[in-house]
């Protein structure tokens, strides 16, 4: 039977299909070792040249209980339109060319010496997911806190308040990736992921400042990306962890395996791919909590493609770093 993975690509699997040269897929590797959210999303074109329209369903039709030559009247659902808009994000890579040329592999090494761009772009996307703020920052698209950060929204149910009052909160997310649920996208029409065009040989005016030139190699880098949340119900926060009051044995501060296990019953179910989001410090404080509470941890190790990937009820943990150290208090 397929499953998500197999249906539904990744950035990576995108990548591999519209660039048969590799180079690109080179570059996808090392961003989804770098933030393992780009490696869990699943990534559609949306149906926009700027983003995705959705309808939703906000309300259900009213059914009628009929007597004998009663009458019963029509009724109908209730829908509204949602449009999440995608940003476009660029980097220019700059390196000498006789330098880059000295190495004898010019093109490993320019690639090697661009991986500080490469990570950057990939650094701002995952931080984008999570904290992308049209409002603050239009040329971006929105991510999730934004859309989270409301205990009386309507999504509130979704939002669980881990009791911290303080500024070094932090957030555990889980999330459902799939095309009804919530996906990265990518313009229609456009090219999934990130790109990179190789400029070539160019002159650099001015490069010392004193109107000394100097030959180099140049390359472009664009990805254009947005986040579509289709449905709410699918996305939880876990908000306000005061992280100065957390201790291995939950005895003060946030009970992090009981918040887990209060996300997870608000999902209506788990038909996508699922992951959690914690940063590193609040990880370990999950595992040393997890130990200390029960007699065998409900904790599970795997070895993955490589790679250790602990669960906590059979739903990967991923590491997030872009997570924010100091959140303010969602209220």
């Amino acid at each position: 039977m397929a499953t998500l993975a197999d249906t539904h690509p990744t950035l990576l699997d995108l990548a591999r299909r519209t660039d048969p040269d590799g180079n690109i897929a080179d570059i996808v590797e090392i961003l989804n070792q770098t933030n393992e959210v780009l490696d869990d999303m699943v990534w559609m074109e949306g149906n926009l040249t700027t983003g995705h329209r959705t309808t939703i369903r906000t309300g259900l039709p009213t059914p009628t209980w009929r007597k004998m030559y009663g009458g019963v009247q029509p009724t109908k659902s209730r829908t509204a339109q949602i449009t999440d808009n995608c940003g476009m994000l660029e980097a220019y890579a700059e390196v000498d060319k006789a330098l880059a040329d000295l190495n004898g592999n010019t093109a490993a090494w320019r690639l090697s010496e661009e991986s500080p761009h490469i990570e950057g772009m990939s650094e701002e996307v995952a931080q984008t997911i999570f904290y992308g703020n049209e409002g603050t920052e239009p040329e971006a698209f929105t991510g999730l806190a934004p859309r989270y950060n409301d205990l009386a929204a309507a999504n509130a149910d979704n939002i669980i308040d881990a009791g911290g009052t303080g500024t070094d909160n932090a957030s555990i997310w889980l999330c459902v990736w799939g095309p009804n649920s919530g996906f990265g996208m990518t313009p229609k029409g456009s090219k999934a992921g990130l790109q990179m065009e190789d400029k070539g040989q160019v002159t650099i005016e001015n490069v010392d400042g004193a109107g000394g030139r100097m030959e180099a190699y140049r390359s472009h880098y664009r990805w254009d990306a947005g986040l579509c949340v289709r449905d709410w119900r699918y996305f939880v926060r876990i908000a306000n962890i005061d992280r100065s009051a957390l201790t291995t044995d939950a005895s003060s501060g946030a009970h992090l395996p009981n918040l887990l296990f209060q996300a997870y019953e608000r999902l209506p179910n788990t038909n996508g791919r699922v992951c959690w989001y914690m940063d590193r410090a609040v990880k370990t404080k999950l595992g040393q909590q997890d130990a200390a509470l029960v007699k065998q941890s409900t904790l599970t190790h795997e070895n993955t493609g490589g790679r250790v990937v602990t669960s906590w009820l059979g739903i990967p943990i991923r590491r997030s770093d872009v997570l924010s150290p100091d959140e303010a208090r969602v209220v």
